[in-house]
């Protein structure tokens, strides 16, 4: 890994890097959230748009009254911020209109608004209807909001039920029946063939598989970590493959339809972030408390690490991004700085180059057959 340009600015310093955005049509754009972590240390929140063409300054900034705890870029509007707050609230911010910095919609009690910080928002990639997007909640719930023509819509998709392990359910059955209350839910990310499938991650450590045909049930639940899942990830080719990373140190790699994780990494420290490059089916890294970053390739070494990083001295590692095109990286941290690295040859080889016996194969079919090859390498005991 190299080094490349570390981005702040006067107003981020004291805050932490809660989010970021590469935007999806200017491959050198990304936004930057900024809130704080620390509940009894809440303070305003600032969304930075910066350009890896100018690490001094940021293209756009915004300010709201509430910390931001997570942003999404729309695939097909890349004008368009969905924004999600500390209080609870929801935004989408225009950056065209850089000179106006209010947001131009935005939920409130009226419109159903969240009652706890809002995790997660997600635009949803139909655009045959009106533009939405989703959120996660500790308040347990998953939202649709509609950008209608003079305010945002809810529409709640899924309440978080509150899992009780068997031995407690059964000695609260001897008593009166006794309501749990909603879990709190951390992220969730959508399947990227099977758009009513998506995975949920909670503060309890479950994750839940959801269907958006079936919201009052999960249709399966992954329990193996034991604190908060802060990121799940289905994985960009391969269907039925996703990560998750906790508070409990580890990162988990699931198959559907095995309720025990495939593979388990432990990294030591607190993993904040983990993501999958988007040009591979077996690369992924993550960032730990530690303020390292590491990054895995399955093809090479599927045991451990191919990379270990120090990215601050003092600062722990928050979030990391992927570019969509070129071989950098980004890494946010707790004290409102967002460094850059460029990948090496060995952690970045573009698409698969097709040999002879690959012959008529796509490039998405090749990174699913290295998926698949891994798996197959895999502990017989699994399948």
């Amino acid at each position: 890994m190299l080094p490349l340009w570390r981005f702040t600015t006067e107003k981020s310093r004291r805050k932490n890097v809660t989010a970021m955005a590469w935007n999806p049509r200017y491959k050198d754009l990304f936004a930057v959230a900024y809130g704080s972590y620390d509940f009894l240390k809440q303070t305003t929140g600032l969304i930075c748009c910066f350009t890896i063409k100018n690490p001094t300054w940021p293209e756009y900034s915004f300010t709201t009254d509430a910390g931001v705890m997570c942003i999404d870029f729309h695939p097909n509007a890349p004008a368009l911020i969905a924004v999600g707050c500390y209080d609870g609230t929801v935004m989408v911010f225009d950056i065209r209109l850089k000179t106006n910095n209010k947001p131009i919609y935005q939920s409130t009690v009226r419109t159903a608004k969240h009652t706890d910080p809002v995790w997660q928002v997600r635009w949803n990639a139909d655009t045959s209807k009106n533009l939405s997007f989703y959120s996660i909640s500790s308040d347990g719930r998953v939202t649709n909001w509609s950008l209608m023509k003079n305010k945002l819509e809810a529409e709640e998709i899924l309440k978080l039920k509150l899992m009780i392990d068997k031995e407690k359910q059964m000695l609260d059955s001897k008593k009166e029946a006794f309501h749990y209350g909603l879990a709190g839910g951390m992220c969730f990310d959508f399947n990227k063939q099977n758009d009513n499938l998506f995975l949920v991650g909670t503060e309890e450590g479950y994750i839940h598989l959801c269907n958006k045909a079936f919201t009052n049930q999960y249709t399966e639940t992954y329990k193996d970590h034991y604190l908060a899942v802060y990121a799940v990830k289905w994985n960009e080719y391969h269907p039925k493959t996703f990560l998750s990373c906790s508070a409990d140190w580890t990162i988990k790699l699931w198959l559907i339809g095995l309720t025990r994780p495939i593979k388990s990494f432990d990294l030591g420290n607190s993993v904040g972030d983990v993501t999958w490059a988007p040009y591979s089916s077996t690369v992924f890294a993550a960032v730990t408390s530690e303020g390292k970053l590491y990054v895995y390739d399955l093809d090479q070494n599927k045991h451990t690490h191919l990379c270990e990083q120090n990215t601050t001295k003092k600062a722990k590692a928050l979030h990391v991004a992927f570019n969509y095109s070129d071989p950098i990286i980004l890494v946010g941290d707790d004290k409102g700085g967002v460094i850059s690295f460029k990948l090496s040859t060995s952690l970045y080889k573009g698409p698969v180059q097709p040999g002879e016996d690959d012959v008529g194969k796509t490039v998405k079919d090749m990174e699913i057959a290295k998926m698949e090859k891994f798996l197959a390498c895999q502990d017989k005991d699994i399948y």
